[in-house]
């Protein structure tokens, strides 16, 4: 099978279990806001989550051997894509018109931007003292977007993003040093830059469950633009990668990454109305169940057993 169609294929079944992950993740986040780190490493539905980001992130890592980071991270946007009808599966409801617009548009930006990204496998790696680099100037960046202010969900989203996109740069290095040179495993380059990725891959995870917190919509569709960008600069400007077809490929990828932009935005401003029932006009059940919140139900004191009337006698 050619690398390029491989890692396409990879990066497809990646993208569909980081939305299931995600959706995962917005329905924990949802049930309140003083969700603490120890309240949640109790939680089974939590480790799922875990279990289906560290899943996908095998899958990607396996991606971005046959593929470069200018072709593997935009398909990230299939996350997006796939949590649509994950979503909608999970509430109880009917994809809306919105959303297939929204959906149509980021698959044919993908289309696009597959044809002017397609390249040979990865060779080039990045060196101690440029990974070093790169994620210092990647901390700083972090640090300035996840300080307290105004949109928490956003700017956290955007930090995930960033984390998540120079993570897989890294890893991109780890994965190409550990199977095409000759030098050991345990060589100076793949540890420190393995340690780089540790970080930046759990910093990204608790960036996005923090996110959430607000919805899935938006806080999703800005860690899906952010983590291609800071991908393809590190691509772009370090890895020696190219896009392909000259002048008209960089148009035709601009144009690609536009219109997959607006699927994206599209996608994430859709506000689906819940569906109501036939006969008495009630909310969905599950959609019911779903939209509760830890402080909207009031507190009702325990019922106590009724004690039988003196005189009579309990039936056995």
């Amino acid at each position: 099978m050619n690398a390029t169609v491989l890692a396409v294929v990879l990066s497809l079944f990646s993208a569909v279990a980081y939305a299931a992950a995600a959706v995962a993740q917005e329905r924990l986040a949802s049930r309140g806001s003083e969700s603490g780190a120890l309240r949640l490493l109790g939680s089974g539905a939590w480790w799922w989550s875990v279990a289906l980001n560290a899943g996908a992130a095998l899958l990607h890592v396996a991606a971005l051997k046959y593929g470069p980071l200018t072709l593997v991270q935009p398909l990230g946007a299939l996350t997006l894509v796939a949590a649509v009808p994950l979503g909608a599966r999970v509430a109880g409801r009917r994809v809306s018109a919105v959303e297939w617009r929204g959906t149509a548009l980021t698959l044919a930006g993908l289309a696009a931007l597959l044809v002017t990204a397609s390249g040979p496998a990865p060779e080039t790696v990045l060196s101690v003292p440029q990974a070093v680099g790169v994620a210092g100037a990647t901390a700083v960046l972090i640090g300035a977007l996840a300080r307290r202010g105004t949109r928490p969900g956003l700017r956290h989203a955007t930090a995930s993003g960033f984390a998540s996109g120079v993570a897989s740069a890294l890893t991109q290095t780890v994965t190409v040093a550990a199977t095409d040179r000759s030098d050991s495993l345990l060589s100076a380059q793949v540890i420190v830059v393995a340690l780089l990725v540790a970080a930046f891959a759990m910093g990204g995870l608790l960036l996005s469950q923090t996110a959430y917190r607000g919805g899935l919509g938006a806080p999703l569709a800005v860690v899906t633009l952010a983590n291609p960008l800071a991908a393809a600069v590190v691509g772009l400007s370090l890895l020696g990668e190219r896009l392909q077809g000259g002048a008209a490929g960089v148009l035709l990828a601009a144009a690609g990454a536009a219109i997959a932009a607006w699927g994206v935005v599209t996608l994430s401003r859709s506000v689906p109305e819940i569906p109501l029932l036939a006969d008495d006009h009630e909310e969905h059940p599950v959609a019911a169940v779903l939209a509760l919140t830890p402080e909207s139900a009031a507190y009702e004191p325990s019922l106590l057993p009724q004690q039988p009337n003196p005189g009579h006698l309990t039936a056995l």
